[in-house]
């Protein structure tokens, strides 16, 4: 039933030619390992975040001022020390009561059938990160408009294609312009008329004792933005239709609400939202028994990784009690995903009240899910539910 790109082999249960293996004719390495990609993840001296410097058309450098995902300690460390505050375990637990209540303010709008990620998936995990951020969430068709055009690519990465690697960046530089100068304009507010948000923190915020340059600002809160939804909106999408696929699994789950962190997981493990990361390397290095040299494209695939059989016993298998889980679907090292324990959260709760609400929820036979088109992202961008009798 999945509708897949071919880079995701492991989802037809394949397993990968190689496990470390250079790929001619897009010019870069790839890792498919669960060891290989935890070292990988865990070692940014070797394997570093800065990959744009390999690019064979560079961007304009302010495009990556202040792009947490696009940086190494100390820097990295720095700026993320600035928000890691917003994401303690502590006022993650007091947006419970919150979730709650905007599932429910959701789930009353629909009527019989619904489009999950229309109208839950997505506008629920926007929200919440819209009122962290302080900007106003009624923008939200703004935000997916914008997050929609990011992610329509269906193309290959390749370094190899300089063309297509040149009019790749302008395309992306033309879809992320009306977001920045979105973000830009409450930023400027906020130096004026300062707030309790994360924006105000960021304009506020010194490093080494000098404020944040604007660029820095709008990359930073664009990632948050960005980041803050879009694995959640996955995680709800990609949960239900795991669930919905495996019937005796989702009786379980309703049975035992218990088991739902554990579905979550495993929906994670399973279907990861962000199948691949790239890195580059700073040296000559051996990864998996194989020599990678300096100044590669290495692409990390967290999501064969979570399909390793040297890792996983029956890995393709969706088992909500499976234990232990140590997925990479969050990624690892000083990179691990700063809004994980929000989207867990996210996840649980909003997941919980749809089985209490809905006793009979499956998805429409008659109109099948409709998945991202990129070969870099496992989810959802559409899927039909409907909510009267059994299958």
């Amino acid at each position: 039933m999945w509708d897949t790109h071919p880079a995701q082999f492991w989802l037809r249960g394949e397993r990968p030619e190689r496990i470390v293996g250079f790929d001619e004719r897009l010019g870069l390495w790839n890792v498919h390992g669960h060891p290989e990609v935890v070292e990988a993840l865990g070692d940014h001296e070797r394997f570093s975040s800065e990959v744009l410097r390999l690019f064979p058309v560079q961007p304009d450098p302010s495009s990556t001022d202040g792009n947490l995902i696009q940086m190494d300690p100390p820097a990295h460390r720095e700026l993320r020390r600035l928000v890691s505050g917003a994401f303690t375990p502590k006022v993650v637990a007091d947006l419970e009561p919150r979730i709650a209540r905007l599932t429910h303010e959701l789930l009353d709008r629909v009527d019989g059938g619904f489009d999950l990620v229309e109208d839950l998936a997505y506008p629920l995990p926007v929200i919440v990160i819209a009122e962290l951020l302080g900007v106003p969430s009624g923008d939200r068709d703004l935000f997916r408009g914008w997050v929609d055009a990011m992610f329509e690519n269906d193309d290959q990465f390749s370094l190899t294609d300089a063309e297509q690697q040149g009019e790749a960046l302008r395309d992306s530089a033309e879809q992320l312009a009306p977001m920045l100068d979105y973000l830009r304009g409450h930023a400027a507010e906020r130096r004026v008329k300062p707030r309790e948000d994360l924006l105000t923190a960021l304009v506020r915020a010194e490093v080494d004792g000098a404020r944040l340059s604007d660029a820095e600002v709008v990359n930073f809160a664009s990632v948050l933005l960005v980041a803050g939804h879009i694995t959640t909106t996955m995680l709800l999408g990609n949960t239900v239709l795991c669930l919905d696929a495996h019937p005796d699994q989702l009786r379980a789950v309703r049975e035992d609400r218990a088991l739902l962190p554990g579905a979550v997981e495993e929906s994670l493990r399973y279907l990861t939202p962000f199948a691949s990361v790239a890195r580059a390397t700073k040296v000559a290095t051996a990864l998996g028994g194989v020599e990678i040299p300096a100044d590669r494209m290495v692409l990390l695939w967290p999501g064969a990784a979570n399909r390793d059989e040297r890792r996983f016993a029956d890995p393709h298998a969706f088992d909500v009690r499976r234990d232990p889980n140590p997925h990479l679907a969050f990624g690892r090292g000083v990179h691990f995903c700063l809004g994980a324990p929000l989207a867990r959260l996210e996840g649980r709760v909003a997941l919980d009240i749809l089985l209490d609400r809905f006793p009979h929820l499956r998805a429409d036979p008659d109109r099948r899910p409709v998945f991202m088109p990129s070969p870099n992202m496992v989810g959802v961008r559409s899927l039909h539910l409907t909510t009267d009798g059994e299958r």
